[in-house]
């Protein structure tokens, strides 16, 4: 086979990979389940690795978290938890560090993992306001300029 013949093969092989279906992304899908016992997370864990495009499950009984990784749809795994007669909804939680007013009510959860608050939409909450991050980048280490008191 010479170089014509290999540039016509592979030619043909990525014009043929353009003309299939496009390939789907796999995802992770993190429910918040209320679960009481190993029982609870076996019939959970049972009931998600049945989702059409599960590859792995996985159950944190101490956060109450479930966890559905492949190409699934989140509506269907949210469906199949509650399929089993517990209590679910999509995880609800972020990390504290992503939101700029992790203590205003409605974000601080004291049912939340540790390191962790509600999820919210709420602009003013979730980010800094143009004065309070001139403030906090006055202050801040990574601030070469910053004030510093010794």
């Amino acid at each position: 086979m010479g170089v014509s013949g290999t540039m016509e093969y592979l030619s043909d092989l990525l014009s043929s990979a353009k003309k299939g279906k496009k390939m789907k992304q796999t995802n992770t899908v993190s429910l918040k389940v209320r679960m009481d016992c190993e029982g609870c997370a076996l019939k959970v864990k049972k009931a998600l690795s049945s989702v059409k495009g599960a590859k792995s499950v996985e159950i944190d009984l101490k956060n109450q978290k479930a966890s559905v990784t492949g190409i699934v749809d989140p509506k269907r795994v949210l469906k199949a938890a509650k399929s089993t007669g517990k209590k679910a909804e999509p995880w609800p939680y972020v990390p504290y560090t992503m939101i700029a007013h992790p203590y205003v009510a409605g974000v601080y959860d004291k049912k939340a993992p540790p390191n962790f608050v509600r999820k919210t939409d709420d602009p003013a909450v979730a980010s800094l306001n143009p004065v309070e991050e001139q403030y906090t980048l006055m202050f801040s280490d990574e601030n070469p300029n910053a004030c510093s008191v010794m």
